[in-house]
């Protein structure tokens, strides 16, 4: 299990993912590893989506009616602050919190 991986190695590709916002319970993140287009990952419960930064627009997955509204209304009003997170976790660098 992953949790078992993370205690024999220090560490497991999901745990160490950063959250740079919560937007109406949906948990923005991006992960260490990513690839062109820029997107960011959303998570909610069980939903998960992929929203393109660009179209903002949600290009894999869902998330309730209601929070998809709210997280692609937050995304719309940061996308220069989102492109430069993305650019900066393909870097390998750390990505900040985005109010």
């Amino acid at each position: 299990s992953r949790k078992a991986w993370k205690i024999r190695r220090g560490w497991c590709w999901i745990c160490d993912v950063p959250v740079v916002a919560i937007v109406d319970g949906v948990k923005i993140m991006f992960y260490a590893n990513e690839h062109p287009p820029a997107h960011f990952h959303a998570k909610i419960a069980e939903f998960q989506a992929v929203v393109d930064i660009d179209s903002v627009a949600i290009v894999a997955g869902r998330l309730p009616p209601a929070q998809t509204r709210s997280v692609l209304a937050w995304a719309a009003s940061r996308q220069d602050r989102l492109r430069l997170a993305f650019a900066a976790a393909m870097a390998h660098e750390k990505v900040g919190p985005i109010e």
